[in-house]
């Protein structure tokens, strides 16, 4: 209705759309979008500085306060004073400032689709969660856990948040409303989405198996009818906790924007801001980690001669890489190795004498056990032998060692520095708990043995990948890398034409 009255309407980037399609707007999450055609529910026709194109309408928030989208205030004008009339200090009856009204109206769409969510959340756990624990002959609670992760842990924390917020809420007056300091209270229980995000994919590839059975399809539907749900399909439904997590940061700076620094919740909604960033980027950090467990299978796949478990069984991260030289006990013999430092161990491979790009697997060493030692250059008491540019790993307990040699001293300091980095990681996974599931490393295992056999390109032959990609390109080339793409929370797309609709996702649309 504001387009056709001629208004420029802006919306907010939720997350990245990354297109390779010339009809469609790519955009980073954040970015501002000017929206120039709405008239389809599914896809608009934006504009972004001077580039235009059509986007999913649900990858992107409408700016509650569409009056001046771009500037901050308090505007400036000529000679640095404020203008009287667009600024703070023009009026809306009961003595609201413009800018007062502005934050009247961020408030209250942070309590209203809060309620809405609560409400989605309980028909997912009450109309869906709790059907299914009564059909034990169609789901295990295995399968109930891979679809629905940890969606019930999610809807018992926003309950008692949007219970916090209700309290803070100013009925009379909304835009007096101190609502910053209940996202520092819960900016920590936030961080059960992190879980949530890292499940996604499973939940999508385990429905989509499911749904090739009738029975499924036409119970899930039974579900949603019985709970008088809102016509959405359950794929919709279980992506409104990944929403939600990116909608928040956008939520606060549009608040913070409207807060003068005078008023008793600035403060605290700058760092409500911050903390909910900081949220968001535990998350995409996260789901960076889950994408880097392909490529350390991928990895373990291309070496020979392999021993013993997999990386992935105590590894998500390769940390730093690099030749060392090795002096090994009882005649401190030298030799040329490659090692790879992972969280919780350092592999050690031989390169082929011919082929120098094929590595063999030589030995691990557990890194939880060894303590790093910086040697000086000169002779060593252990090996009995000069060094220069050494450090050793010694197990305190068994009093075992090694020795390593680089061939700069910039190189030993690179090393030094990445077995802290190495430490630093533990210890973060640790306090988040961040952890990666058996059906992730054995899907990751499985996906690399085929893509070594085959020569596939790895983002082809990942199942949650591919099905999304067919989804979104029907006629996209499967030899194409799409490892850029941003897939953890994209809508799943109808397998038709450009101009046909996506399937419906997105309940929280303005």
């Amino acid at each position: 209705q504001l387009i056709s009255d001629g208004s420029v309407v802006y919306a907010e980037a939720l997350w990245d759309h990354v297109t390779m399609d010339d009809q469609e707007l790519g955009f980073k999450a954040g970015d501002v979008i000017e929206v120039m055609d709405a008239t389809n529910k599914e896809w608009w026709w934006g504009r972004i500085l001077d580039s235009e194109g059509w986007f999913p309408a649900s990858f992107v928030r409408l700016r509650v306060n569409q009056d001046e989208p771009m500037e901050d205030y308090p505007l400036k004008v000529e000679g640095g004073k404020e203008d009287d009339s667009s600024s703070g200090t023009r009026r809306f009856g009961m003595g609201q400032t413009t800018k007062d009204q502005m934050r009247t109206n961020v408030i209250n769409e942070i309590i209203s689709t809060e309620r809405d969510y609560i409400k989605h959340l309980k028909d997912i756990c009450e109309g869906y969660i709790k059907q299914c624990r009564k059909r034990a002959d169609m789901f295990t609670e295995e399968q109930l856990k891979t679809i629905f992760g940890n969606i019930e842990d999610i809807y018992r924390c926003q309950k008692k948040f949007v219970k916090a917020l209700e309290k803070k809420f100013n009925k009379d007056h909304p835009h007096l409303s101190e609502v910053g300091s209940c996202f520092l209270e819960y900016q920590t229980e936030f961080q059960i989405y992190s879980e949530y995000c890292n499940n996604h994919p499973n939940a999508c590839m385990e429905l989509s198996r499911l749904t090739k059975v009738n029975k499924y399809v036409y119970f899930f539907e039974a579900c949603r009818l019985l709970q008088k749900m809102i016509d959405i399909s359950l794929d919709g439904f279980l992506l409104t906790p990944v929403q939600k997590i990116c909608k928040y940061p956008l939520q606060l700076a549009e608040l913070l924007k409207y807060t003068n620094p005078q008023h008793r919740d600035f403060k605290d909604v700058e760092a409500a801001l911050n903390a909910m960033k900081n949220v968001a980027r535990l998350i995409n950090e996260r789901k960076r980690r889950l994408e880097n467990i392909d490529k350390i299978a991928q990895w373990q796949s291309s070496i020979e001669d392999w021993e013993g478990e997999d990386v992935l069984v105590r590894s998500s991260e390769l940390i730093y890489s690099g030749e060392l030289t090795k002096i090994s006990h009882p005649q401190a013999k030298s030799q040329q190795r490659m090692f790879f430092l992972f969280d919780h161990q350092l592999v050690c491979c031989k390169k082929d004498l011919l082929r120098r790009d094929i590595l063999y697997y030589k030995s691990r060493i557990n890194m939880d056990d060894m303590e790093i030692v910086d040697v000086e250059d000169g002779k060593d008491k252990d090996f009995n032998i000069s060094v220069k540019n050494a450090f050793k790993l010694h197990c305190p307990d068994t009093e075992e060692v090694h020795l390593f040699c680089t061939k700069k001293p910039e190189q030993k300091q690179r090393w030094l520095k990445a077995f802290e980095n190495e430490r630093r990681q533990v210890q973060l996974d640790q306090e988040t708990g961040f952890s990666i599931t058996e059906v992730q490393k054995k899907q990751a295992m499985l996906n690399a043995s085929k893509q070594h056999h085959t020569g596939k390109p790895k983002a082809v032959t990942r199942p949650y990948y591919d099905f999304l990609m067919r989804q979104k390109h029907p006629t996209l080339p499967t030899t194409l890398p799409q490892q850029q793409v941003f897939m953890l929370a994209e809508p799943k797309r109808k397998p038709s034409n450009f101009w046909q609709n996506i399937s419906r996702l997105t309940p929280f649309r303005k």
